[in-house]
């Protein structure tokens, strides 16, 4: 685990191989842009969820953290409390750590619901959701509070969920909102997508890529090349950044 000097008030990071993670250089930039010279983030890559509790033990000075894949579900029995929207969701991206335990939210779905209704117009009615992880949740969360309906696809797909041969030209006219909740594509590996049906999409569709690096992923420049609508996971990440660090606050 990385470890940065101590400061008075510290933040963090906890997922898997998260050395190319947003949230450090956000969270940093952020604090000095403010001049909060006493605060830090800090990365704790664990490989396994049962190392949490080892990151409270040797930093008990921690007031914050966020929590990224693959953790995001598994995390939920190590909390105190969880609030109410996050438990609906089913998922935690942020704990406030307070003197009465540890406090999960979820602030992907406001991140995800503020960064997409920008992008929807009148024909998208329904949406095929790729990939079922802690950040689906989030997705599907957003998605039943704004009236659409939806369809996870998978690659191991369970009861009620598509598989991706599945997706045929009857399913893909009739969902025209795509958002990629895997990490196919994700810098390095920049060459990889889901692996839909892109000769189906039509200038109807809208693509949401969770991913930001690179900023057009395979899966949207695919999208792009069809003549659909486009968009990455940025300003997700930063409205839900913006949103934890609020919380953190409280």
């Amino acid at each position: 685990m990385e470890r940065t000097d101590k400061k008075q008030h510290r933040f963090g990071l906890v997922g898997k191989n998260i050395s190319y993670s947003f949230s450090k250089g956000y969270f940093t930039q952020l604090f000095e842009k403010q001049g909060l010279t006493d605060h830090s983030y800090e990365n704790f890559d664990i490989q396994n969820i049962a190392d949490f509790a080892l990151i409270l033990k040797d930093n008990k000075d921690i007031a914050g953290l966020n929590v990224t894949i693959p953790y995001k579900e598994v995390i939920l029995p190590y909390l105190d409390k969880v609030d109410e929207q996050a438990a609906s969701i089913g998922a935690v991206n942020t704990i406030k750590i307070t003197e009465s335990g540890l406090i999960g939210y979820n602030t992907d779905s406001y991140g995800f619901e503020q960064s997409l209704v920008g992008h929807l117009k009148e024909g998208h009615k329904k949406a095929l959701i790729l990939g079922t992880g802690g950040a689906s949740k989030a997705v599907a969360y957003t998605l039943n509070s704004l009236d659409i309906p939806f369809m996870f696809v998978s690659r191991n797909p369970e009861e009620g969920q598509l598989s991706y041969t599945d997706l045929d030209a009857a399913l893909m006219a009739s969902h025209t909102v795509i958002i990629n909740c895997t990490p196919l594509g994700t810098y390095p590996n920049i060459l990889e997508k889901p692996n839909i049906p892109y000769e189906l999409l039509t200038s109807e569709h809208l693509l949401f890529d969770l991913i930001y690096n690179p900023e057009k992923s395979a899966f949207l420049l695919a999208g792009e090349n069809r003549g659909a609508s486009i968009c990455n996971g940025l300003a997700m990440l930063e409205l839900q950044a913006d949103r934890a660090w609020a919380i953190w606050q409280q």
